[in-house]
């Protein structure tokens, strides 16, 4: 079961920070991770959207991973991006390469091809058969373009037995609410948008894999555990400080938003890989903004 793994509260969909002549920073990595471990991330989730993922070679991938796994040191669990949309290659990869250190992986749904419900639930049939470790799914509609029903996604969980959660970034809280409401026992949603987490949580979902959560660990985490622990009062004041930084961090895209305040606050450099490009003066500004009112310094 998730709970079995600790994925539960907030993790943090980690950043790939680069150097400004593109190649990764792997010290400001390392910072990165010791200052999310120190300001109470629940796990790191590595190599997923947020990393810029597709941008890697795979042995810069390899690389990061052996990385952040030889820091964390089992301090919080690793959640891995293994997705993609050709499925006999993610089985190969979940056959032949090292694991070790990884408590969970998490799976995309097919982007590009657009499946059906059924090449859906058949994509993740086969890989949960072809590993041990337990599966986080990821619906994301907006960048796949093609959204898992619930109706498919409780299929899944279901018949699959090792598939503990999925991390729904749908926008659509009926979809989300209905999963919630008829999934088994053993399987949970986990927030992928920071900004419906306080709400989703008081629905049943378990946390969040977060993208402010780079910048702002500390008060997001305790956002989402008061939450969790039924403290709504105390949790929607947090949210609702964070509610026009949800929206302005994904205005040019993610991790444009979220890597300009990491610059600015001397953690890495800000810099993306093309096809992205780092977030506009003016989006900046207005982050800047209301970094000052929240007496953040930026």
């Amino acid at each position: 079961m998730i709970q079995s793994t600790g994925l539960k509260g907030m993790g943090v969909a980690l950043i790939t920070p680069f150097k400004e002549d593109e190649s990764i920073d792997y010290d400001a990595l390392v910072r990165m991770v010791d200052y999310l471990i120190r300001n109470n991330a629940d796990y790191l989730c590595v190599l997923g959207t947020t990393a810029e993922t597709p941008t890697l070679s795979e042995d810069e991938k390899k690389q990061i991973k052996k990385i952040v796994i030889e820091r964390v040191n089992r301090k919080v669990p690793v959640l891995l991006g293994t997705g993609g949309n050709n499925t006999r290659g993610i089985v190969e990869s979940l056959k032949k390469d090292d694991y070790t250190g990884v408590d969970a992986i998490l799976s995309v749904v097919p982007y590009y091809n657009k499946p059906s419900q059924e090449g859906i639930y058949r994509h993740y049939r086969t890989i949960s058969e072809a590993t041990e470790l337990p599966i986080v799914l990821y619906n994301v509609p907006g960048r796949t373009g093609v959204n898992m029903t619930a109706e498919t996604t409780l299929r899944i969980a279901r018949d699959c037995r090792n598939v503990i959660a999925i991390k729904e970034a749908s926008g659509n809280i009926t979809q989300m609410d209905d999963i919630i409401k008829n999934k088994p026992a053993n399987f949970d949603v986990i927030s992928g948008d920071d900004g419906i987490t306080f709400p989703l949580i008081t629905l049943g979902a378990i946390g969040v894999i977060s993208v402010i959560g780079n910048a702002f660990p500390k008060e997001f985490s305790r956002m989402t555990r008061l939450a969790l622990q039924g403290d709504f009062t105390n949790a929607l004041a947090i949210h609702h400080k964070f509610t026009e930084l949800f929206n302005l961090l994904f205005v040019d895209g993610n991790p444009a938003g979220v890597k300009s305040i990491l610059s600015v606050m001397g953690m890495i450099e800000n810099k993306l890989r093309l096809p992205l490009v780092p977030t506009r003066i003016t989006t900046f500004e207005a982050i800047r903004k209301v970094l000052n009112e929240l007496n953040i310094k930026c």
